[in-house]
């Protein structure tokens, strides 16, 4: 399925033909949960707005400006009739099917595209949304000549692999409502895992003295059950379930800080940034890339331990909100996110371009 999108500016690089492969776990951009569709989304977006020919592979009820091409009419994490491995072989492989109507392909899907990547011309992109397992390492290396890989932070950067950028993760800040911080509690936003700390969340702000709302998906179910639920009674423990962009951003407007003690390095944090853009601090273990997202004392601080996280909570809330929103424009908008693909896009192309024009030696 072609759709056809209108729209566009100038752009500040030649035009380019782009096939951007999204995930298909969710539609593109996603209803809550999903921030690799979220990225893919943004970037898509961005490159149609600066120019570019842009084709979008994602699942059917997914919508963009540009052009948008599906084999599954849904995500398979929202619709039960849908079998993933079938959606995934199918959609990945309509994206090398058609490799020669692109100067470049976005691979922002994972690892499974890799293993076409030697079976076109076309160069291929690939954006390491971390790595879920090592054993998925050996699909990197096997590739790493091949594609030009992007990080996502230098702190999640692999010493086996070649990198050919590391470009930050942007948002549009202006979907996001600078909040005054003043709905009297700490928030967590992401998965209940034990790798984003929900249960430390909780100790830190019972110990700091502040009530917590909880946000987000249940990826562990016992986790959720034995570690978090205990504690939620409603009045200073409260899970409010997955959120939307419109309750995701009354949420983070009105917490006095976020809460981001996590047991894992993780390698990006879309929500760190995306509280940041409502003026909302962050406290934050310092691990992965965590160093690279919050200016302590600006937007947030670093800790190393719950006993810290407990110290900072009073001091981040009274942070300068407004400063810390000017901090996410700057650093993490869209358009400085789409300017760094696109020059990394068309220095891929030059550079294909010209191993072709030079021929075999």
């Amino acid at each position: 399925m072609l759709r056809t999108g209108v729209g566009s500016t100038r752009p500040q690089e030649a035009a380019v033909r782009v096939a951007v492969l999204a995930s298909i776990a969710h539609r593109v951009p996603p209803r809550g949960y999903g921030p690799w569709e979220q990225v893919a989304s943004t970037l898509a977006e961005g490159l149609v707005a600066r120019g570019h020919d842009v084709t979008l592979f994602a699942s059917g009820d997914s919508t963009t400006a540009g052009r948008l091409h599906a084999e599954t009419p849904t995500g398979y994490e929202e619709d039960p009739a849908v079998d993933a491995k079938v959606a995934e072989a199918l959609h990945i492989a309509a994206v090398f099917e058609r490799a020669d109507r692109f100067d470049v392909i976005s691979n922002q899907f994972d690892f499974l595209p890799l293993v076409f990547s030697r079976l076109t011309t076309t160069p291929v992109v690939t954006t390491v949304h971390g790595f879920s397992s090592e054993r998925i390492l050996p699909v990197y290396r096997r590739y790493d000549d091949v594609t030009h890989y992007v990080a996502i932070s230098d702190a999640d950067r692999h010493p086996d692999l070649t990198y050919a950028a590391t470009i930050h993760h942007g948002i549009d800040v202006e979907a996001f409502t600078p909040g005054a911080g003043d709905g009297g509690y700490l928030l967590f936003l992401g998965r209940i895992h034990p790798d984003k700390g929900t249960a430390t969340a909780v100790e830190v702000a019972r110990r700091a003295g502040w009530p917590l709302v909880i946000a987000g998906v249940v990826h562990d179910a016992g986790y959720h059950r034995r570690e978090v639920l205990p504690h939620v009674d409603g009045d200073r423990v409260r899970y409010v379930g997955p959120v939307g962009p419109a309750e995701r951003d009354r949420l983070l407007g009105g917490a006095a800080a976020l809460l981001h003690l996590i047991d894992f390095d993780e390698p990006f944090g879309l929500s760190v940034v995306e509280s940041m853009a409502t003026g909302t601090p962050v406290v934050a273990f310092r691990r992965g890339s965590m160093p690279e997202l919050v200016t302590p004392g600006l937007t947030g601080f670093l800790v190393d331990d719950a006993d810290e996280a407990v110290a900072a909570v009073a001091p981040a809330a009274m942070l300068d909100r407004a400063a810390c929103r000017r901090q996410a424009a700057s650093r993490f908008g869209a358009e400085r996110m789409v300017a760094d693909y696109e020059r990394l896009f068309a220095r891929v192309v030059a550079e294909h371009a010209g191993r072709r024009g030079a021929g075999p030696g």
